[in-house]
C-alpha cells in the first residue's frame, strides 16, 4: 500500500504488515484510519513518527486492530506511547460475551406441560408464604413477634377512614343498580314488592363484602406491593433478615391485621349505604313507599346474613393483603419490577377474591346457611 495523506500507511514487511502513524492525531482524527489488509498475519505499529494525541487515536486503534486480535492474529504494540499502549491492551482483553440464544417457546402439548409445572410451582410458593403468615401469627400470640404497634396503628389509620369514601360511593352504586335491574324482572312477574328483599339480601349477604374487597385490592392491595417491592429494590429487607427481623412479623403481619380489623366496619357501612341505595329506584321507578321498603329490608335482614356478609368481607380483605404482601416480598431489584409486583398483585388478589366468593358461596348453601 501507499502512503495515505490522512497521516498513515500500511507497509507489508515480509509476512507482516506495519501501520505507521505520522502527524498529530487530535480530535476526530482516529476516524481516519483506514481498515487492515485483509491478508495481514502478523501486525505491529510504528509510532516513532506520531505527534500529539489524544484518546481518539487509542479508539481509532481499537476499532481497526479489533477484528485482527479476535484472529488471534500477532500485535506488536511495544512502538505506541505507554498512554495509548495501555487503553488499548485493556480493551483487547475485554471479551465480548454474545447474548445467549432464547430457547424456543414449547408448543402443543409442550406448552401445556410448561404452564402447567408453572402454576404448580406457583400454588407451592403461595402455600409456604401461607405457611410463613400463620407461623408469625403463632409467635404474634406467644408474644415473640417482631410486629410494632405502631405500624399496626398507621395501617389501620390509612386502611379505614381514608377508604371510607370510596367503598361508600361504589356499595351505593351497586344497591341502586341492583333494585333497578332486580325491579324490572319482579316488575314483570307483579311482584315489585320483593325488591327490598333482593337488595337487602344481595348486599348484606354478598356485594357489599365482594365490592369492598374489590376496591381495597386496587387501593391497598397496589400500594402494599409497591410499598414492600420498593423495600426489596432498596435492599431494605436484607438488611432487616441481617438485623435478625422477620419481614413476615415486621412487613406483613401489620397490614394484614389491619385490614382484617377495619373490615367489618368498611363491609358494615357498605351494607348500609347499599341497602339505602335501593330506597329511591323503589320508591320512584316502581312505587313503593319508603316506609314499606324500610320495613321489607328489615324483615328479610337476619343473623345469619349479616355474619356471613361480615365474614366475607374480612375473608376478602385478608386475600388482599396477603396478595399485596407476597408480590412485594418476591419483587424484582428495579422499578420494572416494582411495577409487574404491583399489577400482579391487584390481579391476584381479584382472581382470589372471586374464588373465594364462589366457593364459600356454594358451600354454605350446601350446609344450609
Amino acid at each position: 500500500m501507499g502512503v495515505d495523506l490522512n497521516g498513515h500507511e500500511w507497509r507489508q514487511d515480509g509476512a507482516g504488515w506495519t501501520l505507521i502513524l505520522r502527524g498529530d492525531w487530535c480530535g476526530d482524527a482516529g476516524t481516519r484510519l483506514t481498515p487492515p489488509p485483509a491478508a495481514a498475519r502478523q501486525v505491529s505499529v510504528d509510532a516513532r513518527a506520531l505527534g500529539a494525541w489524544d484518546g481518539g487515536l487509542a479508539a481509532a486503534l481499537h476499532q481497526c486492530l479489533a477484528p485482527l486480535h479476535q484472529r488471534a492474529v500477532p500485535l506488536q504494540l511495544q512502538d505506541l506511547p505507554p498512554g495509548v499502549r495501555s487503553v488499548l491492551e485493556l480493551a483487547l482483553s475485554v471479551v465480548r460475551v454474545s447474548a445467549p440464544e432464547r430457547a424456543a417457546a414449547p408448543v402443543g402439548v409442550a406448552a401445556i406441560g410448561h404452564r402447567l409445572a408453572i402454576s404448580w410451582v406457583e400454588c407451592m410458593a403461595t402455600a409456604a408464604f401461607f405457611g410463613e403468615v400463620l407461623i408469625a401469627l403463632g409467635r404474634l400470640l406467644r408474644g415473640r413477634s417482631d410486629l410494632q404497634g405502631v405500624d399496626l396503628w398507621r395501617q389501620v389509620d390509612q386502611a379505614g377512614p381514608l377508604s371510607v369514601p370510596i367503598v361508600s360511593l361504589t356499595c351505593f352504586l351497586v344497591g341502586l343498580m341492583l333494585a333497578y335491574m332486580g325491579g324490572a324482572q319482579l316488575h314483570r312477574i307483579g311482584a315489585p314488592s320483593f325488591i327490598p328483599d333482593v337488595v337487602t339480601v344481595g348486599m348484606v349477604r354478598e356485594l357489599a363484602g365482594l365490592m369492598t374487597g374489590v376496591i381495597l385490592a386496587g387501593r391497598l392491595g397496589a400500594a402494599f406491593a409497591a410499598q414492600i417491592g420498593s423495600m426489596q429494590a432498596g435492599e431494605e429487607i436484607d438488611a432487616l433478615r441481617a438485623l435478625g427481623v422477620d419481614p413476615i412479623g415486621y412487613l406483613v403481619l401489620p397490614r394484614l391485621l389491619a385490614l382484617l380489623l377495619v373490615a367489618p366496619m368498611l363491609v358494615a357501612i357498605g351494607m348500609l349505604v347499599g341497602v339505602l341505595a335501593g330506597l329511591p329506584a323503589a320508591v320512584a321507578a316502581y312505587g313503593l313507599s319508603p316506609t314499606e321498603y324500610l320495613h321489607k329490608s328489615a324483615a328479610a335482614l337476619t343473623w345469619t346474613h349479616l355474619w356471613i356478609g361480615l365474614f366475607k368481607g374480612m375473608m376478602y380483605l385478608g386475600l388482599v393483603a396477603l396478595a399485596g404482601c407476597r408480590e412485594g416480598l418476591r419483587a424484582g431489584r428495579d422499578a420494572q419490577a416494582v411495577g409487574a409486583a404491583t399489577t400482579t398483585a391487584v390481579v391476584k388478589a381479584l382472581v382470589w377474591i372471586v374464588a373465594a366468593a364462589c366457593g364459600s358461596t356454594v358451600v354454605l348453601q350446601s350446609l344450609g346457611f
